[in-house]
């Protein structure tokens, strides 16, 4: 035993690449990516097509973007947090441990040297991979959309201030961290969810579910108390990366809140994942 220590990060990191190869390599996964790609396509082109567009209608930013391509990309990923992202994140959460116990293929997984505890961790790395990658196909389409159907310049910050593309560039990139962050504590809760059942499209719908009862709940005045613990209480805080200079505040508070969820969760997952018969 002593003697499969060392090859034990080279193991880790083999089975890591296998499941990040694994979900990115799925038709599922790439048909949502190209789902959430075309968002900002439909809204730059729906823009693009309309005569005007009249200031406070529609979402944040849709009336800027005719003077500035790069709106799209703030517009669509906007647009795109109350549902599509989080419907997204809740297939891949969702499908983490359930998928490989509704193929059969779990028992497998760990009748092989992988461990309990290692294949829970690689699981929910892939989730976090999908996590990044959701936010920043948003952006690059609408970037690239943006910038082939307007023109792209300087652009005015919530705060006034007028910072060049490339800086412009960088904050969307800062935007699509915010997001990826937000969306961590929800792959951690799907991925709970997903040790509890052998029946994938449960707990990517539980996992979806919640986090729709998360902002109804974050929307009712009567619940202020409880709206700081909500994980989905921060999700729209990415304006602050809209200033000059940069409020790190939101950023930090929904970092912190969605490591509370991690922490919670993910024990939860392990002492659940541990303790489960997937052998017999």
């Amino acid at each position: 035993m002593l003697r499969s220590a060392p090859g034990a990060p080279s193991s880790s990191l083999s089975l890591l690449a296998s499941e990040l190869k694994t979900l990115f390599r799925r038709r599922r996964t790439v048909a949502m990516l190209l789902a959430l790609a075309a968002i900002p396509v439909l809204i730059a082109v729906a823009v693009r097509l309309s005569s005007s567009v009249p200031p406070g209608r529609g979402p944040a930013f849709l009336d800027r973007i005719s003077q500035n391509g790069l709106f799209v990309a703030v517009t669509a990923m906007l647009v795109s947090v109350p549902l599509f992202l989080p419907l997204t994140i809740g297939v891949v959460a969702g499908d983490t441990i359930a998928g490989e116990a509704s193929l059969g293929t779990l028992r497998y997984l760990l009748v092989a040297p992988a461990g309990r505890v290692r294949l829970l961790l690689v699981k929910y790395a892939g989730a976090l991979a999908f996590c990044l990658a959701a936010p920043v196909t948003v952006a690059l389409a609408g970037a690239a959309v943006g910038a082939s159907l307007f023109p792209v310049g300087p652009v005015t910050l919530l705060s006034g201030d007028v910072v060049q593309p490339p800086e412009a560039a960088l904050r969307l990139v800062l935007i699509a961290a915010y997001l990826a962050v937000s969306l961590a504590g929800l792959s951690a809760i799907g991925l709970f969810l997903s040790t509890l059942t052998v029946v994938p499209v449960g707990a990517m719908a539980a996992t979806v579910v919640l986090s729709v009862v998360s902002q109804v709940l974050d929307q009712l005045p009567q619940l202020e108390w409880l709206h700081p613990w909500l994980f989905t209480h921060y999700w729209f805080g990415f304006a602050d990366v809209l200033r000059q200079p940069v409020l790190w505040d939101s950023f930090a508070s929904n970092a912190l809140l969605q490591a509370g969820y991690i922490a919670v969760f993910g024990a939860l997952a392990y002492g659940r994942f541990v303790t489960k018969d997937v052998l017999s």
